[in-house]
């Protein structure tokens, strides 16, 4: 089981750093759509290193200027590093969507994430299947513009 862990991590790390340089070279002209949703380069601050860390993520829901994304880690029992990294350092930089911009993450409420759901998986069915794999209720994350989320907390 450790090997195949291993393997289905430095897949996804290749996988992954092939499509980030493509989509940096481009400015997100080419691979800036998969599976029909847009693309952004997430960069956060890992919770350890204190490093920026860059990951390439479909965005399922845009709605106005808030991203949603799914830590779903392909159905996997363990939540994505990124995840992890927003969740002790939330203010992020997301480029896609033709800028870069700061932003807040947060984990969306029980709510939120019940009406957040279908769509998500309206805009990729895999996402429910990854669910099925899975012990854990895979997060959803809402990104907000930096200055609106820092003004909604005074």
């Amino acid at each position: 089981m450790k090997n195949r862990t291993a393997a289905k991590d430095t897949l996804f790390r290749l996988a992954t750093g092939v499509h980030r340089a493509v989509f940096r070279a481009t400015k997100g002209r080419v691979l800036g759509r998969t599976l029909g949703m847009p693309v952004v380069d997430l960069i956060t601050v890992g919770r350890r290193s204190g490093q920026e860390r860059s990951t390439i993520l479909a965005v399922p829901v845009v709605d106005g200027d808030r991203l949603v994304l799914v830590a779903s880690f392909g159905g996997d029992d363990r939540d994505p590093a990124w995840y992890l990294n927003l969740r002790a350092h939330p203010v992020v930089r997301v480029t896609g969507l033709g800028t870069t911009r700061t932003m807040r993450a947060r984990t969306a409420s029980e709510e939120e994430r019940a009406a957040l759901w279908p769509r998500i998986v309206n805009s990729y069915k895999g996402y429910a299947n990854y669910q099925t794999r899975t012990r854990r209720r895979i997060p959803v994350v809402v990104l907000e513009p930096a200055a609106v989320a820092d003004n909604a907390d005074a």
